[in-house]
């Protein structure tokens, strides 16, 4: 059975482990201060927001979202990072995160959830054209 919600003090470690997981997909290692700090976010739950899904009680999902505002509209929400479970793959877990965030935007009166994908990202694309629309965007950005 597929549940989505808060994650809780007990996810640590497993939650630590798919986002490691999303940061190996896109090359990236990260210092364990880093989770310890996004983890801290998380649980204070009040500039970024984190769900989990669980399949059977066992957490095979991520997703990590916050809002920003807009001035051409109401606030926005922006899906940062989702991520399943190799084995749970295709098991509805993905989609389920983002309905989730989703209904979650619009309880709180954002007028659109997008996020942003890297283009070879196919798998996920899949899924993505069939929930979302692709607008044409390009993303571009400066590291700084």
């Amino acid at each position: 059975m597929l549940t989505i919600g808060r994650l809780e003090s007990a996810d640590r470690d497993a939650w630590q482990t798919l986002f490691a997981g999303y940061n190996e997909f896109y090359g990236r290692t990260m210092p364990d201060e880093f989770f310890d700090h996004a983890w801290t976010r998380f649980q204070r739950d009040e500039e970024v927001h984190a769900l989990g899904a669980r399949l059977d009680d066992k957490l095979v999902g991520i997703v990590h979202f916050l809002t920003h505002a807009s001035t051409t509209a109401p606030d926005s929400c922006y899906l940062q990072d989702l991520f399943t479970a190799p084995e749970a793959r295709g098991r509805g877990a993905a989609r389920a995160l983002i309905d989730a965030v989703a209904a979650w935007a619009r309880e709180h009166a954002c007028g659109r959830v997008y996020w942003s994908t890297h283009e070879s990202n196919a798998t996920a694309r899949r899924l993505y054209d069939q929930v979302a629309e692709n607008r044409g965007f390009i993303l571009y950005q400066i590291p700084l």
